[in-house]
């Protein structure tokens, strides 16, 4: 049932409640600037991208040294793909480094390196979407937009007792939200809206006591509030398998290539594997998958990794290659520089399994 025009009316009223909790409350986060400074859309825009899919506690370390190493959209423009997605490893979800990169070049290509005021022109540029162009606009320039993350969801869900699941309920919860938001100080009302979920309306045990919204919060009046937002059943993760292969040269260096730009883990680094699919590869295909000829043999046990939408079965099948291997499309690296190259999660634990069992030179990992 969607909320009606009174209930909203009652809500917005105490936005001023939720200023003055936040005023008295708010975290020292490394991206949030004193009361009255006016905040670098850049570091806005940066600390946004990496808090998505992860938590404030992971990011403080990883954003501290992106700004350290490019302290401005011209330097992140400038730098090269490989060393950001190196400098991403550990946050996932690697097409946020991708389009963050691709974002930069076109914030200096296109707008002279000043990121645009307005949303509809923050989601013309690579990888912004509605949440970030909502919290650039909002926190960066003071525009009235609704951000709406999934502590916002939360939040929004019990305030107005939401029973929808998500995340059917998600167009909905963006409508109340954006009627919540008010005209004087948005960026600071997205911002106490995200620490409010952060903090007091946690996901299992919301401490109501000390809400601003408590008076009139919706789903707290009708003893719902630790039951909101509910959820659609998630399906179950399909399986896909695939063979990853080590490949070791005489002078213990190994191969790597380069994933396809798009897709998933676009531009990383991995060790040569075949196509990720839905049944298992029969023993015979190693051979036919494998990047050359050679005396290839499957290394005991299985890689597993989940990911969002899929768990992965990894065979590994291991072969030391002479110099006829020279020629082969790839990179050789050196076993002891591995961790120099873009490597994602997955093939870090392919390489701690692989060398366990088949030590390059003859040395063990």
């Amino acid at each position: 049932m969607a909320a009606r025009d009174s209930d909203i009316a009652e809500i917005a009223g105490q936005a001023g409640a939720l200023l003055d909790w936040y005023d008295r409350n708010r975290r020292d986060l490394p991206w949030r600037v004193p009361p009255g400074a006016a905040p670098d859309p850049y570091r806005v825009w940066l600390s946004e991208v990496m808090l998505q899919q992860t938590t404030a506690a992971v990011v403080r370390g990883y954003y501290a040294r992106f700004l350290a190493r490019w302290p401005t959209v011209r330097a992140l423009a400038a730098a090269g793909i490989d060393d950001v997605l190196h400098a991403w490893q550990g946050l996932g979800y690697y097409a946020r480094a991708r389009n963050l990169h691709r974002c930069a070049r076109a914030v200096v290509a296109e707008h002279g390196g000043r990121f645009p005021e307005d949303e509809a022109a923050l989601r013309r540029l690579p990888g912004i979407g509605p949440y970030t162009a909502a919290a650039v606009a909002a926190i960066a320039f003071d525009r009235p937009a609704a951000v709406v993350d999934g502590n916002v969801e939360r939040v929004v869900s019990r305030l107005f007792a939401v029973e929808e699941p998500l995340p059917g309920a998600r167009a909905e919860l963006r409508r109340l939200a954006a009627r919540l938001t008010p005209a004087r100080r948005p960026g600071d009302h997205a911002q106490a809206m995200m620490e409010l979920g952060a903090t007091l309306c946690a996901p299992r045990a919301p401490s109501c006591a000390g809400c601003p919204w408590n008076p009139v919060c919706r789903g707290r009046l009708a003893g719902l509030a630790r039951d909101l937002p509910r959820r659609a059943p998630r399906p179950p993760r399909p399986t896909r398998y695939g063979i990853v292969f080590w490949t070791l040269r005489g002078d213990g260096a190994v191969l790597l290539r380069r994933r396809p730009a798009e897709g998933l883990l676009g531009g990383m680094m991995e060790l040569p594997s075949s196509q990720w699919r839905g049944r298992p590869w029969p023993p015979g295909a190693v051979a036919e998958a494998a990047p050359a000829p050679a005396d290839w043999r499957v290394l005991p046990g299985t890689v597993r990794h989940v990911f969002t939408h899929f768990r992965l079965e990894l065979i590994v099948a291991g072969a030391r290659v002479g110099s006829r291997a020279l020629a082969l499309d790839g990179v050789w690296a050196p076993y002891e520089r591995l961790g120099a190259h873009a490597l994602p999660s997955v093939m870090k634990k392919v390489v701690r399994h692989a060398a366990a069992h088949m030590p390059p030179d003859g040395r063990r990992a």
